[in-house]
């Protein structure tokens, strides 16, 4: 019997490559997305063609809104019959120092980036009962830079979800955690914006998605990590090269 993945943000960029991935080994697939209705669609389609006999749903879901984010895991379980793995994958990266970021903003990217996969991560627990949880961080959770503030700040608080769900929910449940760097551009940059920023980090080059495909495998594989943090990064987390 095939297992099956929830992807939140599945549709776009490293969402979509870790569901074309995953479903190359056989997985079935929970696309979660939200405004991006055609891509969803067109995933879909296309998983559905290269894989017939596996499984692939849709399910919308708006991450800002705590409600919607409730319902996510019953409704995959009621359409899939079962889950063993959930990938937090789904956030907003969006800029603001702590002195212009406004209780809204800071609402926004805390209820995408942590409130939903606390609620994601709860509820698995709760109705599953075993299986696998992958937390999206980023490489930016060890500094103190506040051009991010509110993002950076939601993404320290889910590392520390991660450690805490891995203690509280083992043996059955592992929650580990990856943190990306320079991966893919912004859409309204290109390759060469990437490759400026990389020339200061240990690596000099942009990982694109490989490194991240290799640690989910990795974190997938290997049945007795839990509570860990791979950082797919280049080295970005050591600090920047002078």
């Amino acid at each position: 019997m095939n297992k099956t993945a929830l992807i939140t943000g599945a549709a776009r960029r490293v969402g979509k490559a870790m569901a074309l991935h995953l479903a190359s080994q056989g997985w079935n697939i929970a696309i979660h997305y939200n405004s991006s209705d055609a891509e969803a669609r067109l995933l879909v389609d296309e998983l559905i063609s290269v894989y017939p006999k596996q499984q692939f749903e849709l399910f919308k879901a708006d991450l800002n809104l705590p409600e919607e984010v409730e319902l996510l895991i019953p409704q995959v379980i009621q359409k899939m019959k079962s889950l063993d793995l959930l990938i937090n994958n789904a956030s907003v990266f969006e800029p603001a120092k702590l002195g212009g970021t406004t209780t809204g903003f800071l609402d926004r990217q805390m209820n995408v980036n942590f409130k939903a996969p606390f609620i994601l991560t709860r509820n698995f627990a709760q109705l599953l009962k075993s299986g696998v949880i992958v937390n999206f961080v980023d490489t930016r959770i060890v500094t103190n830079q506040s051009n991010f503030a509110a993002y950076s700040i939601s993404k320290k608080a889910l590392w520390e979800l991660t450690k805490m769900a891995a203690l509280e929910f083992g043996p059955d449940i592992r929650v580990n955690a990856i943190a990306p760097g320079l991966t893919l551009p912004p859409e309204e940059k290109g390759e060469d914006y990437l490759l400026k920023l990389a020339e200061k980090i240990a690596m000099k080059s942009p990982g694109g998605l490989d490194p991240i495909l290799k640690s989910l495998d990795y974190i997938l594989n290997n049945d007795y990590l839990t509570g860990q943090l791979l950082f797919c990064d280049g080295g970005e987390n050591l600090g920047i090269k002078i």
